[in-house]
């Protein structure tokens, strides 16, 4: 953890879409150490691979594998994620897409500001098995 972590209740106060802001940071991190432990790529070839696990359309993927493994409190924050408001859409991703998205990644920012690192490590490896990118 780079910071302290936060009380459950300053973390409930926070914008779901701060969460994510966090969240976003975490699962690509997570992503570029594991192609870098697990592979020889050259950087550009990392940043290309990278991409297929943390677009939209990618973690509305992930997330169907996991969700059946979240807690009633991970699928609520999950929800409230997925019902933020956001000024802008994605790009390359549908609405649908783009709302999983913005709700896994204010799970995984929730999850990282209570200091849950282990939570964490034990999704994101059940995605890693359970998710091929195209």
């Amino acid at each position: 953890m780079l910071f302290e972590t936060k009380s459950e209740v300053d973390i409930h106060e926070m914008s779901p879409l701060a969460l994510a802001f966090v969240g976003d940071a975490v699962l690509e991190l997570l992503v570029r150490a594991r192609l870098v432990g697990t592979t020889r790529l050259q950087p550009n070839r990392l940043h290309t691979v990278a991409t297929h696990y943390v677009s939209a359309h990618a973690q509305n993927l992930e997330l169907a594998v996991i969700e059946p493994m979240l807690t009633d409190a991970e699928a609520a924050v999950l929800r409230r994620g997925k019902n933020a408001s956001k000024a802008t859409v994605a790009k390359h991703a549908t609405v649908q897409e783009y709302r999983a998205s913005t709700g896994f990644e204010c799970l995984l920012g929730w999850l990282y500001l209570q200091g849950r690192n282990d939570r964490i490590q034990e999704l994101f490896d059940a995605l890693w098995e359970g998710y091929q990118p195209e």
